[in-house]
């Protein structure tokens, strides 16, 4: 894993002309352009403000329920489209994986690196929302940045093991969009994790993503840093996840060319 860490490093020119590349094609011939990335989260943020506030009565921890939806649903996106265009990277870029040799996980890398330009982009209306409804970030906002890292990383070892996955069989891209929906209920983004009940909370925890969320939202809304004991078990389950995908991919690679 440190190895792939380090080739990235050295190789970083090139992932960078990915990244550049995917935004470029994404937004090509678009009317809204980058708007996209804020309308995602916006619309999301509409429905469940409608839905589990104003119908289902579901509790915010006390932060009006537009942000709370919001700071969940920020993050929670930026993970789902780095899984959606991750898993397709090397069905999607077959043609220049035909023809040349260079580091596959590149490709990865690059998904996640565009991602996070959308990240960046629906965050500045997050920021507009803590303004408007008055809400002080504290200090503790700089524990986004090193939970921001650890889904980087997870999604780094996902997207691994479902493109590996993908090139054999392309079920995974079709099952892929209800598997995010399953998963997005699964973590607490509509809804606290005060609403987990207690005997199934252990099990709830083994979710990466629940102690990552949850993070961010005690670190922006809360001043809070997040809850450490969770947050060491998550990072554990995903260097562990990160290292076995990544050693499937590498082992993988050579027959991409071929089967593709």
């Amino acid at each position: 894993m440190f190895e792939t860490f380090k080739n990235a490093w050295r190789r970083r020119d090139l992932i960078m002309s990915f990244a550049m590349r995917d935004i470029k094609a994404r937004y090509k011939q678009t009317a809204l352009g980058a708007a996209w990335a804020v309308l995602q989260p916006l619309s999301m943020m509409l429905v469940f403000t409608a839905v589990f506030s104003l119908f289902a009565k579901i509790p915010s921890d006390g932060v009006p329920y537009p942000v709370f939806a919001y700071s969940g649903l920020l993050f929670w996106i930026f993970f789902a489209n780095v899984l959606s265009g991750g898993t397709v990277a090397m069905v999607a870029n077959s043609p220049l994986i035909r023809k040349i040799y260079f580091p596959r996980e590149t490709l990865l890398i690059a998904v996640i690196m565009a991602g996070a330009l959308d990240l960046v982009i629906a965050s500045m209306l997050f920021a507009a929302l803590l303004a408007y409804y008055k809400i002080t970030v504290a200090l503790s906002i700089l524990w986004v940045i090193p939970l921001l890292i650890l889904q980087m990383v997870f999604s780094l070892g996902m997207i691994s093991l479902l493109s590996a996955i993908h090139v054999n069989f392309r079920d995974i891209g079709h099952g892929l969009p209800l598997l995010s929906q399953l998963w997005m209920f699964a973590t607490p983004v509509a809804y606290p994790l005060s609403v987990v009940p207690n005997w199934i909370l252990p099990i709830y925890m083994l979710n990466p993503m629940t102690p990552i969320i949850d993070g961010y939202r005690r670190a922006i809304l809360h001043g809070k840093p997040p809850d450490f004991g969770a947050l060491s078990v998550a990072a554990i389950l995903i260097v562990i996840c990160c290292g076995v995908a990544l050693t499937v991919f590498k082992r993988a690679e050579g027959t991409f060319a071929d089967v593709i």
